[in-house]
């Protein structure tokens, strides 16, 4: 029987050097660029364009254009489209207000229209008006059909409302296609300039249905600490569930902290690897990248837990082996399964990789890297740290007889 686990000490020491590696990559580009890993507008805030276009366009026209404006940043993403067909018929409302609704207004103005009906928010906009100075146009697109007569006593009831504030009137879905464009801040004028080009190269604006908006840092923030908080959730349940599902077994609170140790080494690896790329293709940390690391380490864990599985199995059975010995046999029992289940991912992503939109790429190949270490973890991390704790192979640690 081939004896992987005796080779430990060289799978530890290539995952040391690695990470390592990965260490000296986010010091030095620490020391060149003042920050560990390259920040989106997600964190550093920025400018949120939604562009209507009156014609079908592709991602590159619209990039190309944009290339020319020497932005740091530029995410470029196809929204979902409706099918102007497919809408009840005097659905889709066009207010228009004097002066333009603030934030707080707005979310107040549609929070009472949806008493109406119910509000479909991700079709509905505040929008400047630029034919009315410091005027403003509400988008409402409800889910079914409205009259005129339901919404004027609502809107009547609005702080300062007076006949000439707000001006109601049906309008349709336009045509054509719509996209998100994020990117680093933009002034009116750099807004009106990105516009202008875009309509003499690549196709016309609905103007009624672009909407320019500012995005916080505190977005990136919320989300980071959002994302730390359900990564220290899942390794105290992690941690409390094998502890438990263990319990049977010779010191159970070894194998939730093997996978604990694994599943960090994971998530080094994915951040070593993102300030390298960042270094060299100026790729940046987004909410995709938050979301990568928290899908890698689902996948990691489960890989891990089901060799530690195979070992608590055999361990009853097989009582007169060695520690070592049973559980070499139990990662040669389960290897297979974990390298079909993870290889049949790993293929469509990277299908998905080189055929995929441009938008998603740089996510992918993140969560191509986690999982491809989440597996090589499993089998040459967690497991054979199984065997040199039992051996006192681990600083602080003593030989245990099992």
């Amino acid at each position: 029987m081939f004896n992987l686990v005796e080779r430990r000490r060289l799978y530890f020491l290539f995952s040391s050097l690695l990470i390592l590696f990965g260490i000296g990559t986010l010091a030095y580009s620490t020391a060149t660029t003042g920050t560990p890993l390259q920040l989106s507008i997600d964190f550093t805030g920025g400018t949120l364009l939604s562009l209507q276009f009156r014609e079908e366009v592709g991602e590159q026209d619209i990039r190309d254009v944009l290339s020319e404006f020497n932005l740091d940043t530029v995410i470029v993403q196809k929204l979902s489209a409706i099918e102007p067909e497919e809408l009840p018929e005097n659905s889709r409302w066009s207010f228009k207000t004097n002066p333009q609704l603030s934030d707080v207004a707005y979310e107040e103005a549609i929070n009472a229209l949806d008493a109406i009906a119910p509000v479909d928010r991700e079709n509905t906009f505040n929008i400047v008006d630029r034919d009315v100075e410091n005027g403003g146009i509400v988008i409402v697109q409800f889910e079914r059909s409205v009259s005129l007569e339901e919404i004027e006593p609502v809107i009547s009831e609005f702080p300062d409302y007076t006949p000439d504030s707000i001006k109601v009137e049906p309008t349709v879905y336009p045509d054509g296609s719509r996209w998100s464009v994020r990117t680093d801040e933009l002034t009116t004028d750099d807004v009106a300039a990105i516009e202008a080009l875009l309509e003499a190269r690549v196709a016309p604006l609905d103007r009624t249905a672009t909407e320019v908006s500012q995005v916080s840092e505190s977005v990136g923030r919320e989300v980071t600490q959002a994302a730390f908080l359900a990564t220290l959730a899942a390794t105290a349940v992690i941690l409390g569930f094998i502890y438990f599902a263990f319990r049977k077994v010779p010191h159970p609170f070894r194998y939730g902290a093997c996978a604990i140790i694994a599943m960090l080494h994971d998530i080094m690896v994915m951040v070593s690897v993102m300030s390298i790329m960042g270094l060299v293709f100026d790729w940046q940390v987004d909410a995709l990248f938050l979301t990568a690391l928290l899908t890698v380490v689902g996948f990691s864990v489960q890989d891990t837990i089901v060799v530690f599985d195979r070992i608590r199995e055999n361990i009853p059975r097989r009582r007169g082996e060695s520690y070592e010995l049973i559980v070499n046999r139990s990662v040669l029992e389960t290897i297979h399964r974990s390298l079909a289940t993870q290889l049949n991912a790993i293929f469509v992503m990277v299908a998905i990789v080189l055929f995929g939109g441009e938008t998603i790429r740089q996510f992918v190949v993140i969560l191509l890297v986690g999982l491809t270490s989440g597996t090589y973890s499993s089998i040459f991390i967690a497991v054979p740290l199984l065997v040199s704790w039992s051996k006192g192979e681990l600083p602080f640690t003593k030989p245990s007889i099992d």
